[in-house]
């Protein structure tokens, strides 16, 4: 089954402050949180069901999917006078993201072979929404350098076009990123799934 990331069209809400003060200085805010939805079931096609009717809905596709990770930038860039240009002076990004994952409300009563087939897909569901929590925070760090590197413009109306199309360019590649991410991860799924079994029943049978 496919294994998808819901996402909030992530933009980037930059406020213009004026400053006196010189330093430039960056500071990433990050908040990360888990929900959960349950599902039911006794048996495999019922727990697929239960993935296909109560997962989150992805509003690019229209679907649902086992798990999903809303994402949300935000932040403020401040501006400073440098003799008669105009230079960032701080910038601080937001990012907010949110993972949705399974919980499987039948499974202290499930068969064993039942059961590791679902610790085995719940676990890589976590892992993956996990990996995309993490690239939308290796983007929202590089954005804060990118933006303490901008070199002064003339005035601080050029510096904000700047700074703007600096967030749009960041947000495009930090989107491109995450769906080159679950391409990959959507072509290896079968092979992975059955690797992480392998290696669980493997580890079963020398305790």
């Amino acid at each position: 089954m496919p294994i998808g990331r819901l996402s909030i069209a992530p933009l980037l809400f930059l406020s213009i402050a004026a400053s006196n003060t010189t330093p430039a200085l960056a500071d990433t805010i990050v908040n990360k949180s888990i929900t959960y939805f349950s599902v039911g079931g006794r048996t495999a096609e019922e727990l697929d069901k239960a993935l296909s009717e109560h997962g989150p809905m992805m509003n690019s596709t229209g679907t649902r999917h086992p798990g999903a990770t809303k994402i949300k930038f935000g932040g403020t860039v401040t501006y400073v006078k440098h003799g008669k240009r105009c230079a960032v002076g701080s910038a601080k990004v937001t990012l907010n993201t949110k993972l949705i994952l399974p919980r499987w409300k039948n499974r202290r009563k499930a068969s064993r072979d039942l059961a590791l087939v679902w610790d085995t897909l719940a676990s890589d569901i976590k892992r993956h929404e996990e990996r995309h929590a993490e690239i939308a925070r290796n983007h929202a760090r590089k954005l804060e350098k990118d933006f303490l590197a901008l070199k002064p413009e003339a005035d601080c109306e050029r510096m904000q076009a700047r700074v703007a199309r600096l967030s749009e360019t960041a947000i495009q590649d930090h989107d491109r990123d995450q769906a080159r991410f679950d391409r990959r991860e959507a072509a290896n799924f079968d092979r992975r799934m059955v690797r992480l079994l392998q290696y669980r029943l493997d580890t079963m049978t020398k305790r």
